[in-house]
């Protein structure tokens, strides 16, 4: 644990990922809101209308972008902690055919607009590979998601050499994904992974030998849910 939170890096409520968002968003509704009041009066209906809708969906955005602190409490030895919040939407065997060549299990965990949209490092170990890979944009809980649309993937291998797999998938909204580890670092439970914009999903591949501890239509809790066990 000492080790863990040594390496943590990132400690704020809001994550860096929005700042430009935020900035500019807010200058853009609050002249919206000014040319209005000029328009229509500052004490008329249209602008009260337009300053409501304004605050509403700059709320909803500062929403998308918190950036919760948490730390993991539990033993992190065999345990992979969920990514990412949001909902199971996947467990079951699949066929991996881009990096393990095998069949693996698969836990799906779909963010909406209103989750938390940071991604957390799932398990203690060596980062093998990060690869970006250029796709659609598909919306984020459909099957097929996983494999064309636009997506980050990070395989690490813990200290027992089991090697896991998390793939950070763009949705339909989403256009960016950010992921952080590079090739040869160590990675810990509690530091972040990375960051996509607004409504997408994180796929965890683990051995068929794992066991997982979610089911379908659960909600989970990123850097706190244990989704599944390690052999």
């Amino acid at each position: 644990m000492v080790k863990r939170l040594q390496k943590l890096k990132k400690n704020i409520r809001m994550h860096s990922e929005g700042t430009h968002t935020l900035i500019w968003g807010g200058v853009a509704l609050a002249v919206l809101c000014i040319l209005f009041g000029l328009a229509f009066g500052f004490n008329s209906l249209p602008f009260y209308l337009i300053l409501a809708l304004s605050v509403s969906v700059y709320l909803v955005v500062v929403n998308f972008f918190r950036c919760p602190i948490r730390i993991y409490e539990g033993d992190t030895d065999g345990v992979v902690v969920s990514p990412c919040d949001g909902k199971v939407v996947v467990v079951e065997e699949v066929e991996e055919n881009e990096y393990f060549h095998e069949r693996r299990l698969m836990i799906s965990i779909f963010m909406s607009l209103f989750n938390v949209h940071a991604n957390w490092v799932p398990v203690d170990g060596t980062i093998k590979l990060v690869e970006h890979q250029n796709g659609r944009y598909m919306a984020a809980w459909l099957p097929k998601a996983s494999t064309d649309n636009e997506r980050s993937t990070i395989v690490i291998e813990t200290p027992e050499g089991t090697q896991i797999m998390a793939r950070q998938i763009a949705g339909a909204v989403a256009r960016r994904v950010v992921t952080y580890p590079t090739v040869g670092e160590e990675c810990f439970v509690d530091e972040h992974l990375g960051f996509i914009k607004f409504g997408s999903r994180v796929d965890v591949y683990l051995p068929l030998s794992a066991k997982p501890l979610v089911e379908v239509g659960q909600r989970a809790t990123g850097n706190q849910t244990i989704i599944a066990r390690l052999k």
